[in-house]
């Protein structure tokens, strides 16, 4: 029987992923999508890894460094954004993801993102502190301008400075204030400023735009160089509505560049007006001081009196204190010989000689006990002296000895012999009498109670 033909089509695993991958990049060979970033990796080689995600789905995403370049807003998880990219399938693990082209935040655009980006690290590197901006000059002896040559903008602030301080010099830096490397040229020029240490006080100015019309004042470049700037920044870019980040980082913002010319100067007018005032002021307050002085002047002199009746009224205020003065001094010495008769009566009737005998009297009669007692305690302790010598006497090995008896200890140990085995035959010992001592051997020992 002949064997069934296979009519399967057998694929390998690299064969059909690599069908599929040529059958997803041809039916989607670009491709606008929107969702939500997550998992976001930024490794050193300068690309982005992340997946897009919404209620339902995840998709794998990569966007490769100079695509990545090219973005005005830096990527952060939990970011909405719109992309355009083309889907691929990476074969060794048979996955696909999308590779962006393009993308841009949600429901804001790129300029706008990378603003309030910027915004946020500045803030948080203190550059927009308060106790960091630097104070206005009240009459700068130069202004320093940085804007565009051309324009309104300078125009405005030239009739406004003229208008309101005329004899105050104007310098002009021009430079681009749009467009590729405007940003390098502003910063560069307020560097510039400082360098030369001539100027009082910096404007940084530029008409009214769209948002990304003021991109070069809105970039990190142009705030380090307004924030290092050892000389105070007015910032006037853009209508009164426009805030740009040199705006938060200048130490003043004026709406627009007229006012920025009116908040730098005073108006000479004015100040002229105010000095007559102040000189008018003066004036007439030197005047009126001059009058109450003098009118001090005639007033102490009608009070003042004649110098020779004041001494004779202090001579004779001298003689009546003086006068006084004696009367208390006899008063006092009176007082005080009455109390010297009365402490001299009272030490006549307590004389010390009385008392120095009675004393003597008292010392004899105490010194008549201490001889009786102490010879009483002498007495009595001869007597406790004697007894005991006595009985000490009695007690004494001597006195034994004196009776007839001996003392007989080994040679030359000098141990007490208190029985005959504490010695062995043929040894020596000492015995001692009431007078001299016998050295003996022995010839014989015998035990207890034999032949005594």
């Amino acid at each position: 029987m002949a064997q069934a033909k296979d009519f399967r089509h057998i694929f390998t695993v690299s064969t059909l992923t690599r069908e599929i991958k040529t059958l997803i990049e041809e039916r989607f060979p670009l491709v606008w999508i929107s969702g939500e970033i997550s998992n976001l990796s930024l490794p050193a080689s300068g690309h982005a890894y992340f997946s897009l995600k919404d209620a339902n789905a995840v998709i794998s995403g990569v966007m490769f460094r100079n695509q990545r370049r090219r973005l005005r807003f830096a990527p952060e998880n939990g970011m909405k954004i719109t992309g355009m990219g083309r889907l691929s399938l990476y074969e060794p693990r048979g996955s696909y993801q999308l590779i962006f082209e393009h993308m841009e935040p949600e429901g804001a655009g790129a300029l706008q993102a990378a603003f309030e980006q910027l915004k946020k690290k500045l803030a948080q590197q203190g550059l927009f502190d308060e106790a960091q901006k630097k104070a206005i000059p009240f009459l700068p002896g130069r202004i320093s301008i940085v804007t565009s040559p051309t324009g309104a903008v300078i125009r405005d602030i030239i009739t406004v400075s003229r208008r309101r301080f005329p004899n105050i010099p104007l310098e002009i830096l021009p430079v681009k204030v749009q467009g590729h490397g405007a940003d390098f040229e502003i910063a560069r020029a307020i560097e510039l400023i400082n360098d030369q240490a001539r100027s009082d006080l910096i404007i940084v100015a530029r008409g009214g735009g769209s948002l990304e019309d003021l991109s070069a004042f809105n970039s990190e470049t142009v705030a380090q160089a307004i924030f290092n700037s050892e000389i105070p920044v007015i910032s006037a870019v853009g209508h009164e509505t426009d805030y740009t980040i040199a705006d938060f980082v200048a130490d003043l913002r004026a709406p627009t560049p007229s006012a920025a010319a009116e908040l730098a100067l005073p108006e000479k007018r004015a100040l002229e007006q105010r000095l007559n005032q102040l000189e008018s002021t003066l004036i007439n307050g030197l005047y009126g001081n001059v009058a109450s002085l003098r009118e001090r002047i005639n007033d102490l002199t009608s009070r003042l009196r004649d110098p020779k009746r004041v001494v004779d009224d202090m001579r004779l205020r001298l003689a009546d204190l003086e006068s006084r003065m004696n009367r208390q001094m006899e008063k006092k010495l009176t007082a005080c010989n009455e109390r010297l008769d009365w402490f001299t009566h009272a030490l006549y009737a307590n004389s010390p000689e009385n008392r120095v005998s009675k004393g003597r009297n008292d010392l004899n009669t105490l010194v008549s006990r201490l001889t009786g007692s102490m010879t009483s305690i002498l007495t009595e302790c001869r007597g406790r002296t004697n007894g005991a010598t006595l009985r000490l006497e009695a007690l004494s090995p001597m006195s034994v000895l004196d009776r007839g008896y001996s003392i007989a200890r080994t040679y030359p140990g000098k141990t007490i012999l208190l029985d005959s085995t504490m010695t062995d035959k043929n040894e020596t010992i000492e015995v001692i009498l009431a007078r001299g001592r016998l050295r003996c051997q022995v010839k014989e020992t015998y035990g207890k109670e034999e032949d005594i």
